[in-house]
């Protein structure tokens, strides 16, 4: 929990300096006020030795989405909000989330709203659920909204173990075909090479070249994995900009075969979640915003704020949609016509179903499509290494 430190003043007019352990000022402020003293000023502490320490203090999704069903379902069966935070935060299984639904459970006690106390855990709890939860307390429709953002959570999770799932495999016969060619470069390259060295003999290309590519890492090993290093951070570094992210994020549709497939899953993440706040009465400028924000991929983003802001000067919201490579005629074709009708949510909904069974069917595709492509590189790999090694014996033999 974080530390502030404070000025304040006593009844007897003394002035005092000290530290005080709050969930953020606004508390710190209500808490020192309690203890009747004047506060003049409230300031964090980010000296490294007054940090909080947590070992592996992170929410598993699967928790989380575990968490919002179970915390819709009782709100459907009509348990007080109070007595359902407790009873959630009394059985899950995870120590962050316990913590902080107790806390909540406090908050509510003193009259804060649920979602105010929630928007204070920004890493454990979605701006998103913050801002649908917000809508449901203003309408009345908390168990509704709750509903509907734990079947929109389950979908979402159900979506990344596709893809984790569908790169899984490749990912591992890569890793297995790289630790194959280097032993067979460190480990077997070398004993052959010594024995030719002693023939004398002159050696073909094939086998000079596997041999300076085996010198080269057995020699040069830290350079590759220095090279390795610098590639992650100027990655990073990268990423953090708002050029380089957006850049990052169009090579992810651009790259061959993976590209149509990462498109996919972004169109249905974006139309999923827009889907949802509209259909719980969310003003749909607001709605493009929180998406834009959430839907995690820059080129998408930009075009959901030119989207929003043709929305502003009184627009389509497909307009902006309509003149970007990323948008499928299909897409732009339903929007339209939940512009039309107004029904967009529901058009919005469609289109993401759309796009989930399409996600599907990629992801097994991807997967029968990578995994002989990989296991053909592999097979050249070793199969190079080999010709290597066997051409000179055969040239050795034929001078006996």
């Amino acid at each position: 929990m974080p530390i502030f430190a404070y000025k304040a003043k006593t009844e007897t007019g003394r002035v005092i300096s000290g530290k005080i352990e709050s969930r953020n000022q606004r508390e710190a402020i209500t808490e020192l006020s309690h203890l009747d003293l004047v506060v003049f000023e409230v300031k964090p502490i980010n000296a490294f030795f007054n940090q909080e320490i947590s070992i592996g203090a992170k929410l598993k999704e699967k928790d989380f989405v575990v968490f919002l069903r179970q915390f819709s379902t009782l709100m459907g069966a009509g348990i007080l909000l109070l007595e359902a935070v407790e009873l959630l935060a009394a059985q899950t299984e995870s120590e962050i989330l316990q913590k902080a639904l107790g806390e909540i459970a406090e908050d509510i006690k003193g009259g804060t709203p649920l979602s105010d106390s929630m928007g204070q855990y920004p890493k454990l709890f979605p701006e998103l659920l913050v801002q649908m939860i917000r809508s449901g307390e203003v309408s009345g429709r908390l168990d509704d909204v709750l509903d509907q953002m734990s079947t929109y959570y389950e979908k979402q999770f159900h979506l990344r173990q596709k893809v984790s799932s569908a790169l899984t495999y490749p990912v591992v016969i890569a890793v297995f075909a790289i630790a194959v060619t280097v032993f067979m470069l460190l480990a077997i390259v070398p004993m052959f090479a010594g024995m030719y060295a002693e023939s004398g003999s002159e050696l073909p290309f094939i086998t000079r070249a596997v041999m300076a590519v085996s010198n080269f890492i057995k020699d040069f090993w830290w350079v590759i994995i220095l090279l390795i290093v610098v590639f992650i951070i100027v990655h990073k570094r990268i990423k953090k900009t708002e050029k380089g992210s957006y850049l990052i994020d169009k090579i992810k549709f651009k790259i061959p075969v993976l590209g149509k497939f990462n498109q996919k899953v972004a169109l249905a993440r974006m139309t999923q979640t827009l889907s949802s706040l509209l259909a719980s009465s969310v003003p749909i400028l607001q709605a493009v915003e929180i998406t834009s924000r959430v839907v995690g991929n820059k080129v998408i983003e930009e075009v959901l704020l030119e989207s929003r802001n043709s929305l502003e000067r009184g627009e389509s919201l497909a307009a902006p949609m309509s003149q970007s490579w990323v948008f499928p005629p299909l897409v732009i074709h339903m929007v339209k016509v939940g512009e039309q009708s107004g029904a967009l949510d529901t058009m919005l909904k469609k289109v993401a179903d759309i796009y989930d069974q399409e996600v599907n069917v990629a992801s097994d595709k991807l997967q029968s499509l990578i995994e002989p492509i990989l296991i053909i590189f592999l097979s050249v790999i070793v199969g190079i290494i080999i010709l290597s090694i066997v051409v000179p014996m055969f040239g050795m033999f034929s001078l006996y």
